[in-house]
């Protein structure tokens, strides 16, 4: 196997890869993401015992058992870019052996789901409620620095989407993945379930409008009125499509949860959002112990 130069894996003195600081062992074959550093230990507090705990910059991760299942919890950080490097370096933990810096014969799969925030694009999705992604459009670049391989769906999807919104290159050229259907089947019930549209940015890119002009100021009113079949745009935020493009690239499992906090066609935003993601994490990990 060729052999992984350190330039290209930054393995620390203590073994651990960089920008994780964690070592094999200490990583979970179940791996909740939170974009929040904070929301780390408001997952970990409802674990049975934390065995590691480890942080490096803005990323923090919790290893710990609920009954006999064995969890990590990592903060990513907001955005796309930083997606990039912890899904990179939670493969590389699995499927790339340290001592000899070669990838392992053998695929190890994870199941990663994302606790995350979002705003809801629909009436029906009201604050306080939960999504489930079926799908990731990004809006943002990164899966385009990868080889992307959509099934006929999703390419039809991607067209039907990219046709409606009218975007065009100087503002984004789409991407699309799909949740894992292994996963998503268990989040239903109390769940919406709809595409979520990952955008590079919290203000322009989600329509948000203080001291600045946009570019493309009707792109939130063509999210809101796409459908395709059975889809839709249910919500928007800044990690899942990458989450989706990146964990299916490296042969993972992933989901994408959103407690709704605010309704940007109401113009509402949730009296109690610590209250509702605090929900949505105790009905995950009430689920995920049991898969």
């Amino acid at each position: 196997m060729p052999y992984i130069p350190e330039s290209e894996l930054i393995i620390n003195e203590r073994g651990a890869i960089y920008h994780l600081n964690l070592r094999p062992e200490e990583l979970a074959d179940t791996v909740i993401t939170v974009g929040d550093p904070d929301r780390v230990a408001m997952v970990s507090r409802y674990f049975d015992r934390i065995e590691h705990q480890q942080q490096h910059r803005e990323f923090i991760t919790h290893t710990g058992w609920i009954g006999n299942k064995r969890i990590s919890v990592v903060s990513t950080g907001i955005g796309t870019d930083n997606i990039d490097i912890v899904l990179n370096e939670l493969d590389a933990l699995v499927n790339i052996d340290f001592p000899t810096r070669t990838i392992k014969p053998q695929l190890t799969s994870l199941n990663i789901i994302r606790i995350g925030t979002a705003g809801s694009l629909h009436t029906a999705i009201e604050t306080d409620s939960f999504v489930a992604s079926s799908h990731g459009i990004g809006v943002d670049n990164l899966l385009h620095f990868y080889r992307i391989d959509n099934n006929e769906e999703e390419k039809q999807i991607l067209q039907a989407f990219t046709t409606h919104t009218q975007l065009h290159d100087n503002i984004a050229l789409p991407y699309i993945s799909s949740a894992s259907v292994g996963l998503i089947k268990y989040f239903v019930k109390d769940f919406h379930q709809g595409i979520t549209v990952t955008c590079p940015g919290f203000y322009g890119p989600q329509g948000r409008v203080l001291r600045l002009g946009l570019n493309y100021p009707g792109f939130i009113d063509r999210l809101m009125d796409f459908n395709f079949g059975a889809h839709r745009v249910a919500n928007f935020e800044m990690e899942t499509a990458a989450i989706y493009g990146m964990g299916r690239l490296l042969g993972h499992h992933c989901l994408s949860l959103s407690a709704i906090v605010a309704n940007r066609v109401k113009k509402t935003f949730s009296n109690d959002g610590a209250a509702t993601i605090d929900n949505l994490i105790r009905k995950t990990l009430e689920i995920v112990a049991d898969i």
